[in-house]
């Protein structure tokens, strides 16, 4: 049996990946900063929804100190979390064509901005403003057997003023999504650079 060599004619196999990304850095900058940084406006929105949950809190618990000490998680962490989870399920699944499917993108990218956007800066404001509030005793917290009736009574205000918030979040990032899909899509479409056509 004789050997047999791979064959190599000095070309490389251009990947998938590689490929895409050529193409990504073909669009214009605009359209591209949309592509590269669309998981930092989510995380931006999530972050003020921390901050607007946070404030609700605060005036129902009558928590008027640690401002900064309370602002400043329901700030950072739904930023980096929103912006993590959007890049993971539906920026990085775009750019490595592992998510081809419109209707897949808008419904994922509407999720995350529901559950990381909308949802987790609301809930993470409770045990936050909760210590607070237990803390500096600036609102008569209940006995250990109605802890969970009261912070359900506590929340149902904040989850109605948060509604609009939450609602605009899931389809400000469900809009993203498919404007990231529809901007892939146009750059798949582009020529490769340096090639004739005749």
């Amino acid at each position: 049996m004789e050997n047999h060599k791979p064959d190599d004619t000095g070309k490389e196999n251009p990947t998938l990946v590689s490929i895409i990304v050529r193409k990504i850095n073909q669009l214009p900058e605009s359209e591209r900063n949309l592509l590269e940084h669309g998981s930092t406006y989510i995380g931006l929105n999530a972050a003020l929804c921390g901050l607007i949950a946070n404030s609700l809190f605060r005036r129902i618990l009558n928590v008027t100190q640690a401002r900064i000490a309370a602002g400043l998680p329901m700030a950072v962490i739904p930023f980096f979390s929103a912006q993590v989870a959007y890049t993971s399920f539906v920026s990085l699944p775009l750019t490595t064509g592992d998510l081809n499917c419109e209707t897949c993108t808008v419904t994922r990218a509407g999720l995350i901005g529901l559950v990381f956007g909308g949802l987790y800066p609301v809930f993470l404001a409770i045990p936050v403003n909760g210590g607070l509030a237990a803390r500096y005793q600036s609102a008569l917290l209940p006995e250990k057997g109605n802890i969970l009736t009261y912070w359900i009574r506590i929340s149902k205000p904040v989850f109605r003023k948060m509604l609009f918030p939450i609602l605009l979040q899931t389809v400000f990032a469900a809009y993203l999504g498919s404007r990231q899909y529809k901007l892939l899509i146009k750059a798949l479409q582009l020529p490769e650079p340096g090639l004739k056509i005749h």
